[in-house]
Order: structure tokens, then sequence, then C-alpha cells
């Protein structure tokens, strides 16, 4: 090692006693309030060549033990952005999360960049004064158990720091980055869940934060069900996918345009053609909750409202068979009508009604502003599906543009179907690459899905119906399956061409 240039090691050791003696001088000539202010004006000096720094504090809670959303954000953005090369990480793995969520340890700091500024976040612990009680105690967020709080505790913090001449950058846009990026994670973290409303459970009021839990039950959503399963035309399934990704892309489009961000659909269509399958295929492709909502255990237009607004976004709201749910029927059309019976009184208490006065029961109009009136918009993204098999039976006024947007018929099988469900329940798909089935196989399969898809023009089956013959045919192979189908259709259509010749010998 050579000592700088221009300097010897003999001179520079004449510069460093001399240091040490001017050093030892000073002590003994200038008296202790003068260091202080000599440290001062060195440290002042210092800071001119330096570059400056601003902090903002975060803590887990405020006085009241109300938890900071920006805290928990900000740990779950760190432990998926940032402490992937982390020395050391704390791990917590929530309820229901496949995977484990990861967070900043106490006394660590972890390094992001945001467009191109160079910011830190320090994890620490601070006292808390405040008396109050706070149900998060040392908790770390995400639900993790800490206990009870009082007075004097200590909880956490987390210190983001950064070059001062970039704060509107940080404060700005980097804080709305954070929360942007946490709730993004959050959708893929969360279970996925299938609502029914509590009958007899009425809200008494909206807007209250226990209403969700107390008008909902729920329970873990895993339906199978995907766009490329569903046994129904090509061209109507792409465009149904397409309109779904197209609503969810559009929300500054339905702001700009003053309308709220929902979206109507009406599956109609005999039993058993799929509406179902399609419903939980949405909510898969969306990554969606489902609310499944049977009208006839709603008491009245003002409960319905409640269970309207106590939805979350990102949220499928579904009656099905709507119909037959209640008196929604078409105006335009002559019913026959009879005054009330005592039964249908008795009824209503047997439905868990108060026993004081008689409730409004819920009506057509109160239908129609569960859809599209004024508290159809205080929820949010959203997708409200009807179901029904007679659709002719509804009235005009629930089916106009604005209510139900789209209207989907689902019909009976025809060939694309048949060779979806054939994929579906005879694993044919597996047998077009490494096992490919011989010349006179694949002839025999292909002259039986053409007899099939023949005989599906003339006879009506529904997919569930050619679903159930697979199902029995488990185990039998795939040419056994299609001999059955075939033989099921060719007896149908006896049948059918039997009934037809008797009703015309009858004429």
């Amino acid at each position: 090692m050579k000592p700088p240039a221009g300097l010897s090691w003999s001179s520079l050791g004449s510069l460093v006693a001399t240091a040490v003696v001017v050093r030892a001088a000073l002590q003994e000539v200038l008296p202790p309030e003068a260091h202080g202010a000599l440290r001062a004006l060195l440290s002042r000096a210092a800071a001119v060549f330096a570059h400056p720094t601003d902090t903002v504090v975060v803590h887990e809670a405020d006085a009241n033990g109300v938890p900071n959303e920006l805290y928990e954000a900000a740990q779950l953005y760190l432990g998926a952005r940032c402490l992937a090369t982390a020395p050391a990480l704390d791990l917590h793995k929530p309820h229901g999360v496949p995977e484990p969520v990861a967070s900043l340890p106490d006394d660590h700091v972890a390094h992001d960049t945001f467009r191109g500024v160079c910011v830190a976040w320090r994890s620490q612990r601070v006292d808390q004064a405040s008396a109050a009680f706070s149900p998060f105690g040392g908790s770390r967020g995400f639900g993790a158990p800490g206990g009870f709080g009082l007075g004097g505790r200590q909880q956490w913090c987390l210190r983001l720091e950064f070059p001062r001449r970039h704060r509107d950058v940080v404060r700005g846009a980097y804080v709305a980055h954070v929360l942007a990026e946490a709730a993004a994670l959050r959708l893929k973290m969360r279970e996925r869940k299938l609502y029914t409303n509590n009958p007899g459970m009425y809200c008494g009021g909206v807007g209250v934060m226990d209403d969700h839990r107390m008008l909902w039950s729920s329970h873990a959503f895993s339906h199978p069900s995907t766009f490329d399963t569903l046994a129904i035309d090509p061209a109507l399934r792409d465009g149904i996918r397409d309109d779904l990704l197209r609503f969810v892309r559009r929300r500054d489009h339905y702001a700009r345009a003053g309308r709220a961000w929902k979206r109507g659909y009406l599956l109609h269509g005999p039993p058993g053609t799929g509406k179902t399958s399609l419903i939980a295929a949405i909510a898969n492709l969306l990554e969606f909750d489902i609310y499944d909502l049977e009208l006839t255990a709603v008491g009245s237009n003002s409960d319905l409202r409640g269970l309207l607004v106590s939805t979350r976004p990102k949220s499928l709201i579904v009656v099905e068979d709507i119909d037959c749910s209640l008196g929604l029927f078409d105006r335009t059309e002559k019913l026959s009508s009879s005054p009330p019976s005592q039964d249908a009184d008795q009824s209503e208490e047997d439905q868990g009604f108060p026993p004081h006065g008689r409730r409004e029961r819920i009506s057509l109009s109160g239908v129609l502003n569960f859809v599209d009136g004024l508290w159809s918009s205080c929820v949010g993204e959203r997708l409200i599906v009807f179901t029904t098999n007679h659709v002719d039976r509804l009235d005009p006024a629930l089916l106009r543009p604005g209510r139900m947007d789209c209207k989907i018929e689902l019909g009976y099988c025809k060939g694309h179907a048949l060779r979806v469900l054939a994929n579906n329940y005879l694993g044919l798909a597996d047998n077009d690459d490494d096992c490919e089935p011989a010349d006179n196989d694949r002839g025999r399969y292909e002259e039986l899905m053409g007899e099939a898809e023949r005989l599906l023009e003339e006879v009506h089956l529904t997919p569930a119906d050619v679903a159930e013959v697979f199902m029995g045919c488990d185990g039998d192979g795939a040419h056994a399956a299609l001999q059955k189908l075939v033989d099921d259709l060719n007896t149908k259509r006896l049948a059918h061409n039997c009934a037809v010749s008797k009703a015309g010998g009858d004429v």
C-alpha cells in the first residue's frame, strides 16, 4: 500500500501527530460548550454538501386501534416486490391463501426504485402512549394474532425515506402505486366465495359495516367450469368472453358516460342447456365472487336494497329461475287474480317475518330499482345475471337495455357442443398427440360422431342429457359411449316419429 501522491510515510505521520496535538490543545483551551457548537457547525457544513432526505412514517394503527390500510398495503407490496433477495423476512400464511405472505422484519431495511427514484423502507417499533383499546395488539397485519394492547404498548411502523427533491413523486405517485399494487395482490391471494342471503335477516338500514356478515353466509367457491369446457357454440362462447373482458377494462368509459360500472346478463333456454355452468365460467374468468340471491327469502323492497349495497365490488349477483321466484310476469297479459287467503298470511309468518304488523312484499318495482335504480350504483364493478327457462313470461320492463344489456340464449346440443362434451368426458383430446389411435379406430370414431351429429339435428337433446350418457359409460371407452348415444338418439327419434304419426292418424 502506497501513501497518497506527493506524500511520504514520514510526512503523513507528522500530519497525524499534528492533528492529535491540535485536538488535545483545543480540548484543554475550549470549554465544553464550545465543543458542542463546533460539532454543530461542522455538521451543518457537511449537510450543505449532502442531499437532504424526507421521511414518511406509516403506523400500524391509529391511536384508537383502527388499522392503517397503507401499512398493510406496504407490507404486502414489500413482501411481493422488494424482499426476493432480502437476508431476512417474516412469513405468515393467512387462512384460505395458498402461499405464505412475506413482510419486512423489525429493524430491517428494504429498498425500492420508482421512476428512477430510490426509496428505503425501514421497519421498527415505536411506543404508543394512547390508552385506547386496540384489537390488533402485536399483529403484523394480515390478521396475524397478537393479543390485546392497552396504553403504553409498542406497535410497528414503517419509515419511508427518500430524497427531498423527489417529494412530489413519492407522496403523489409512489404511495398510490403501492396501494394499487397491494389491491391487485389481494385479489390474487384471496379465496373466492359463494354467498347466499340468509332468510329472515333484515338490516334495518343500509351502509352498516356488519351488514355483509349478517345478511350473507358464504362457502368457498371452487367450481371447475371454464370457457374451454362449455358445451356451447364457439362463436357465442368467444363473443361472451370478449364482452366480459371489455367490461372489466372500461371503468373510465363508464365514468365518462355517466353510467354505473355494472352490466346485466339474461341467460335463457331449456333446462339442462348450461346456464349454471356458464355462470361459474364467468366467475372463474373474471375471478369474481358469486352472490346467489334467493328472492323468495327477501321480505321487502327495502330489504332487497340492503342486500344490494352490502355486496362487494368484483362480484357476480345471480338470480336463478327468476320467472319462478316472484310474480314478475308480463303485465300486459291478463292473469286471473284472486283475493289473498289466510294461508298466504300464515305462510309469511312461517317464513320468519316479525309477528307485529304485516310486511311489504318484494315487488316488480323493487326488482327494477335493484337492477337499474339509484341504489344499483352504490357498489362498483359487478355483473347482474338472471336465468330463466321461459323468457316470454318476464315483464318487458325487466328486459330492456340498461337492465339486461346482453341476452344469451342457450339451446339444445349440436355438433360443436357434442365434440366439446366428448373431449370433457371421454378424454378424446388426449388422443391427438401421443396416443394417436389406429386409422380404423379413428375412422370408426368419426363415423359414430358424424352419425350422432346428424341425429342431434332431428332430436332435441340438451348438453346435460348427453353428459349423462357419457357419465354412464365411464371406463367403457369412447366408441362404446358414442355408440350408446347413437342408440339413444335413434330410440328417441323413433318414439317421436311414432307420436307424430299417431297424432296425424287421430286427426
